[in-house]
């Protein structure tokens, strides 16, 4: 099968795009790498030939960095994303790219998803911040990813929705990591970081965790994940680490890691309240007090995953700069929430 950006041909173009309902025959193919994913690789095709076809198509592959793969398959963030798009995107909400053909291997996890070209829409950089009216489409779309599959008991009976084996004994990932994590990064963080890291760890050894409703979440719901304008206001990319769990985990992670400090600690309770109103569209309705409880609660997702992911992908310069935004954002919020002291008690 065809998993990487080199081996797609005119000829496989043109039967997938075919089976997608399009009428070309494509003649001629190049290509070029485009976004900066840790686990996955993108490539812009640019395609010429007869008929009906698009000019540029996307596709999706595993990574071409060896320790980033095993990452993905390991944690199948390969085959999460595939049943994602073949099972799931129907049932929600969300607005997601138009997929014209997925094929994975189930045995090597080696996979291909092409997709339509979300040109001239445009990304943010994960070191830059959203606005206020950028984080409200965003809330607005997490929405519909979380109320179609609000509590469905269904989902729990796929093998997917567990969570992948990640550690032989009861130790936490985070703080298996965190040593690693301090070690590379120590001298980018302050001392009260540095304390921060530490205090987040020793929460994760005695927290409960959390029993109450699960649906889908994104998990990695952040700005580099998404495509502001094009042909939607806004575009849902990277569902590689879909799975259950508490809804406001992700309103906190995209919270945390993909606004300035000062405007979230600003509008926050005004955006969990917008989140909130955009819930009730699909009938769910949570008092503000509940919410901003959970919200507080799950402050710290950015911060974990700047630690577990920075460790278990191919470091590159700009993934260094990228979790520490990442943390440093997080590590305020968990700050300014109590968060600590919260899942302490």
């Amino acid at each position: 099968m065809q998993s990487a950006a080199e081996e797609i041909t005119p000829q496989w173009l043109t039967q997938t795009l075919n089976e997608a309902g399009f009428t070309g025959v494509v003649q001629k193919v190049t290509w070029q790498r485009i976004g900066a994913g840790q686990v996955g690789e993108n490539a812009r095709f640019f395609l010429s030939g007869k008929g009906d076809i698009p000019a540029t198509v996307v596709g999706k592959f595993p990574s071409t960095d060896p320790i980033s793969k095993q990452t993905g398959v390991q944690l199948l963030n390969y085959a999460r994303e595939c049943w994602f798009y073949r099972d799931l995107d129907a049932t929600v909400r969300v607005k997601t790219p138009t997929v014209y053909g997925i094929e994975f291997d189930d045995q090597t996890h080696d996979f291909v998803i092409l997709m339509e070209d979300l040109a001239p829409g445009f990304q943010i950089d994960q070191m830059a911040a959203a606005n206020v009216d950028q984080a409200k489409l965003a809330l607005e779309q997490l929405a519909g990813l979380h109320g179609p599959r609000w509590a469905d008991p269904t989902l729990r009976e796929h093998p997917l929705a567990q969570p992948p084996p990640v550690a032989d004994d009861d130790t936490p990932l985070y703080c298996m990591l965190q040593p690693d994590f301090v070690e590379r990064y120590g001298a980018r963080l302050s001392e009260a970081e540095l304390q921060a890291v530490h205090d987040i760890g020793e929460t994760h050894k005695i927290a409960k965790p959390y029993d109450g409703e699960v649906t889908l979440i994104h998990v990695d719901y952040r700005l580099d994940n998404m495509i502001f304008g094009g042909p939607r206001p806004l575009t849902i990319l990277d569902w590689q680490s879909i799975n259950l769990g508490c809804a406001f985990q992700d309103v906190s992670y995209f919270m945390g890691t993909s606004l300035e400090p000062d405007i979230r600690k600003r509008h926050e309770q005004a955006l969990v309240k917008f989140y909130l109103d955009a819930l009730t569209k699909y009938h769910i309705t949570i008092s503000f007090e509940q919410a901003w409880h959970l919200y507080r609660r799950h402050a710290q997702a950015g911060l974990n995953m700047a630690v577990i992911a920075s460790m278990i992908v191919g470091e590159t310069d700009r993934g260094n700069d990228m979790f520490m935004t990442m943390a440093k954002r997080s590590i305020a919020m968990c700050h300014d929430l109590e968060t600590a002291a919260l899942l302490l008690t």
